[in-house]
C-alpha cells in the first residue's frame, strides 16, 4: 500500500503546486494580495509566512489545493462595490482580487490550467531533447486470422503512416490512437510496396489487460508489429524540434481527451475507464516501479487531465469562474449573486456525481465491487 501511497502523494503534490503556483504567479503580478498558498486541504501539517504575509502550508488532505486572495470571503461572493470602498482603505483596496479589471481576474483564474499544460510542455521537451524520442515505423509483422485487420484488408509487411488521420511517427503510437479512437470505425493510411493505401477497419472491443496489468476493455484490430528493418530509430532532439513534438502531445492528448469525454457523456465510450484518486494513487504506484522517466512522463499526462477538467465550465472548478466572466463581459456586469450561487449547487451537484461514480469505479477495479 504505502508502495503506491508515496509515488501518489508525490505526483499529486507536485501537480497541484504546479496549477496553484499558476494562481499564485498571476496574482502577485497584478498586485492582488494573497493571504494562503495550501497544497492539500483540512488541518495544517506544517508551514510558514514569507515577506508579504502569505501563508504558505501543507495540509492532510492531499487530494488539490487552494490560493487565497486578500479579502475573500466567498469565492462567489459579490459583494457590493460601495460596502467594499468603506470596509478597505486605499491602500488595501488595492489588492482586492475583486476590484482588478476583468482582462486580470480572468488571466488570474486561467493562470491555473495554463500552469497544467506548461509544465506537461517542460516534461515532453526535456525526454526528447535529453532523452530522445522514437521514431522508429510501425510495420505489421502479422495479422491475425479472421481479425478485424484481416477482414479490413491489411496484410503483412504494411507500414501503418497514420490512424484517424493522426501520423504515425513510432510503433508506440500505434496503441494509443486505437485506444483513444472513438469511432465505431478506424481509418489506416498505410504504405504497401510504393504504394499509400487507406483501410476501414471495425475494431473489436475486448476484456484485456494493459501494460501493468489492470483490466480494462481494450480496442483490438489483430495486428503484431515490428520494427522496418529490425532498427530502432531513438533520436535525441534539438531544440526547435523537441518543443514541436512537446506542443503536438500535449495537443493531441487535449483534444483526444475532449473527444473521450464528449462520448462517453452521449453513451459512445466506454465509462468503467474513468477513474479517479485510488485508481490514480494505484497506476502511479505501479508505474513508479518502471523508473523515474515513466513516472515523470504519467505527471505530464496527469497535469494535462488536471489543467483540463479545470477548465469545465462547473462552478467550484476554474473553468466556472471563466464562465461568470464571459457573462459578465456579454451584459456588462458580473450576475447577481443569487444567480451565481443557484450555479454554484448545481456544480456541487455534478462534481459530487463525478466523484462517487469515480470512486465507484476506483472500488469495481479493486475487486470490491462485481
Amino acid at each position: 500500500m504505502l508502495s503506491y501511497l508515496l509515488p501518489f502523494i508525490v505526483l499529486i503534490l507536485i501537480v497541484v503546486f504546479i496549477h496553484e503556483y499558476g494562481h499564485y504567479y498571476f496574482a502577485k503580478r497584478y498586485g492582488v494580495g494573497v493571504t494562503d498558498f495550501s497544497i492539500g486541504f483540512g488541518k495544517e501539517i506544517f508551514g510558514w509566512n514569507d515577506k508579504s504575509g502569505t501563508r504558505w502550508k501543507i495540509c492532510w488532505i492531499p487530494l488539490g489545493g487552494y490560493v487565497k486572495f486578500f479579502g475573500d470571503r466567498n469565492v462567489y461572493s459579490q459583494a457590493d462595490h460601495k460596502e467594499i470602498l468603506e470596509k478597505y482603505n486605499d491602500e488595501e483596496q488595492k489588492k482586492l482580487f475583486i476590484l482588478k479589471p476583468l482582462y486580470q481576474r480572468t488571466l488570474i483564474v486561467f493562470g491555473g490550467p495554463l500552469a497544467n499544460f506548461l509544465l506537461a510542455l517542460v516534461i515532453f521537451f526535456s525526454i526528447y531533447t535529453f532523452i530522445g524520442k522514437d521514431f522508429t515505423p510501425a510495420v505489421i509483422n502479422e495479422v491475425q486470422k479472421d481479425s478485424p485487420a484481416m477482414v479490413g484488408g491489411l496484410k503483412q509487411n504494411d507500414i501503418i503512416l497514420e490512424i484517424d488521420g493522426n501520423k504515425v511517427q513510432s510503433i508506440m503510437d500505434v496503441s494509443k490512437f486505437i485506444t483513444m479512437s472513438i469511432d465505431e470505425i478506424i481509418d489506416f493510411k498505410i504504405k504497401r510496396s510504393y504504394e499509400e493505401l487507406i483501410f476501414k477497419i471495425k475494431p473489436n472491443t475486448v476484456l484485456g489487460e494493459d501494460n501493468l496489468g489492470n483490466k480494462l476493455n481494450k480496442r483490438i484490430v489483430g495486428i503484431k508489429l515490428g520494427t522496418y528493418n529490425n532498427e530502432i530509430n531513438h533520436v535525441k532532439l534539438g531544440p526547435a524540434q523537441s518543443i514541436y513534438h512537446a506542443a503536438n502531445e500535449v495537443y493531441y492528448v487535449s483534444i483526444s481527451s475532449l473527444k473521450y469525454i464528449g462520448a462517453m457523456i452521449f453513451g459512445k465510450a466506454d465509462t468503467s475507464q474513468l477513474g479517479g484518486p485510488i485508481r490514480i494513487a494505484k497506476i502511479s504506484g505501479q508505474v513508479a516501479e518502471f523508473g523515474v522517466l515513466a513516472f515523470i512522463s504519467m505527471m505530464a499526462y496527469i497535469s494535462i487531465s488536471l489543467g483540463l477538467v479545470n477548465l469545465f465550465p462547473i462552478p467550484m472548478l476554474d473553468g466556472g469562474h471563466l464562465m461568470f466572466y464571459a457573462f459578465e463581459k456579454v451584459l456588462g456586469r458580473p450576475l447577481s449573486q443569487k444567480t451565481q450561487e443557484g450555479f454554484f449547487r448545481i456544480g456541487l451537484f455534478l462534481l459530487i456525481s463525478l466523484m462517487f461514480f469515480t470512486t465507484f469505479n476506483d472500488l469495481k477495479d479493486l475487486g470490491l465491487f462485481r
